[in-house]
């Protein structure tokens, strides 16, 4: 005997959970990646969030870009078309 998924009401909130279990602050990438912040700042500065980016801010006006692993892939694949 199967039984059936619940199916659930019409006006019910769905979350997903977020899968991203942390992230890299540019300086570090940067470092990685044996590149420039300012340089990695230039080809982030149009990734979006679903590319692997995000901004964290802190408690006075300052924030960071910080990247995913999928967001350090991008840049990876981001410098190599820069170079080309």
């Amino acid at each position: 005997m199967e039984l059936e998924k619940p199916v659930p009401p019409r006006d019910a909130i769905i979350m997903q959970l977020n899968k991203v279990h942390s992230v890299k602050t540019i300086e570090r990438v940067a470092a990685g990646l044996g590149e420039t912040v300012d340089r990695i700042f230039d080809l982030a500065i149009n990734m979006e969030t679903e590319d692997g980016v995000i901004w964290v801010c802190g408690l006075r006006d300052e924030s960071v870009i910080a990247f995913t692993t999928f967001g350090i892939e991008n840049l990876r694949d981001l410098i190599e078309m820069d170079q080309e």
